[in-house]
C-alpha cells in the first residue's frame, strides 16, 4: 500500500505491510497475536486512541458515516476514521462482523492495531508543518 487507508477485520497471513511504505492499516487483533505476522521493517503498530466525543450510535450498520471530516488528518482521529469506515464497511456489505463492531465498539476498539509506516509518518509530520508555518506567514526550515 502507498496511500489511503484499509481496514482488515479479518485474520492476516504473515508478512503483513511488507513493503507498506504508505497509507494506514486497521487491523482486528482478537487473538492478540498480530505483532508475530507483521513485518515491522517499515512500520510501527500503535493502539487507538478513544475518540474525544462520543461516535454516532449505528442501528444495525444501516447509516453511513461521513469520511470528509476525518480523512483530511491521517495523523489524528483514528478512532473517528476507524468508526466512520467500518459503518460504511456495515452500510454497503451488510456485514455481520462490521455490525457487532459497532454495536460493542468501546470493547472492540482497544483490539485493534494501527499499523504506520515510519516514513510516510514523518512525511506527513513535515507536511502538517509546513502548512502550518504557511498559514502563519513564515516558511518552515528546509522548505521552500
Amino acid at each position: 500500500m502507498t496511500g489511503g487507508s484499509v481496514v482488515v477485520l479479518g485474520e492476516t497471513g504473515r508478512n503483513f505491510a511488507a513493503g507498506m511504505s504508505g497509507g494506514i492499516a486497521y487491523v482486528l487483533d482478537e487473538e492478540g497475536d498480530f505483532e508475530t505476522r507483521c513485518n515491522m521493517a517499515m512500520v510501527e503498530l500503535e493502539p487507538i486512541q478513544p475518540a474525544a466525543s462520543d461516535l454516532p450510535k449505528v442501528n444495525g450498520g444501516s447509516e453511513a458515516q461521513p469520511l470528509s471530516g476525518v480523512m483530511a488528518d491521517m495523523l489524528s482521529q483514528d478512532a473517528e476514521r476507524l468508526h466512520a469506515l467500518i459503518s460504511r464497511h456495515a452500510h454497503y456489505t451488510n456485514s455481520k462482523k462490521a455490525q457487532d463492531i459497532l454495536a460493542d465498539w468501546d470493547a472492540y476498539l482497544p483490539k485493534f492495531k494501527k499499523v504506520m509506516p515510519t516514513e510516510y509518518r514523518r512525511a506527513l509530520t513535515e507536511l502538517a508543518k509546513a502548512q502550518s508555518s504557511e498559514a502563519a506567514g513564515t516558511a518552515a526550515p528546509g522548505i521552500n
